[in-house]
């Protein structure tokens, strides 16, 4: 091989080195990975040995007292209200917004924890502590009312508001129950949802501080259906917490 040869192939390998070097390292998955700048981040938290993941919106200007949790469906994950930009709405609204995946969703983990109505309970007063969240107020669709409904009966002096969106597992509590309840609430439910829908709101009317609003030409999920006017609605909610 000449010199020139030689030299041609050192700089060729000095080259890859550095190249090799510069490239940035694979995100952990406990690392934040921020999704849309100034907004919206996904990171880990590990209980255990169950992690659970979270969106998170922080606000763009002067936070507000309320810091808004938001769960979801069956059918659903945290990525959802990315989707859905209530995570973006909240944040330009000065509201500090947390979506969860759920144990067995999203980029969750299964939780055995899950099993009983006080390990879901405590699963989410831990997420809640370890997030430091300070004024909750909780958004609970469908089958995330097994998680809130237990934590709103067990720590409702925690809940700075309570939005539940045809929550499931609201014929588990009586009525004398819910009456013990203070917790400002905002009852949300879509038109067409005959079934869920209905039932949570016979039950979540005997929570003493609560309003009603329904979502005309919508469903079950009804923030889907109808977001612009879900979104006004929650604002409204908020914007007039004590």
């Amino acid at each position: 091989m000449s010199r020139y040869q030689a030299a041609l192939l050192g700089l060729g390998l000095l080259f890859m080195l550095l190249l090799y070097v510069g490239l940035p390292a694979t995100p952990e998955q406990n690392s934040w990975v921020w999704r849309d700048p100034n907004v919206t981040v996904l990171a880990g938290l590990t209980l255990g040995n169950s992690p659970i993941f979270y969106r998170e919106a922080l606000p763009l200007h002067r936070a507000r007292r309320a810091e808004v949790v938001l769960l979801h469906g069956k059918a659903f994950n945290s990525h959802t209200w990315e989707q859905l930009g209530t995570l973006q709405l909240l944040s330009q609204r000065g509201y500090r917004a947390v979506a969860l995946d759920l144990p067995g969703f999203g980029n969750s983990a299964p939780s055995k924890e899950t099993n009983t109505e006080a390990g879901r309970a405590e699963l989410l007063e831990r997420v809640l502590r370890e997030l430091k969240v300070q004024n909750a107020v909780l958004v609970s669709p469908s089958l995330s009312g097994r998680y809130a409904l237990p934590f709103l009966m067990q720590g409702h002096h925690q809940l700075h508001g309570f939005v539940p969106i045809a929550p499931t597992s609201t014929r588990n509590y009586t009525q004398e129950q819910f009456w013990a309840l203070k917790t400002p609430t905002l009852i949300l439910y879509g038109e067409l949802d005959h079934t869920m829908g209905q039932e949570s709101l016979r039950q979540l009317r005997h929570l003493p501080n609560h309003s009603v609003v329904k979502l005309h030409n919508a469903g079950h999920a009804c923030y889907l259906h109808q977001p612009k006017d879900f979104h006004l609605v929650l604002l409204d909610f908020l914007d007039h917490l004590p």
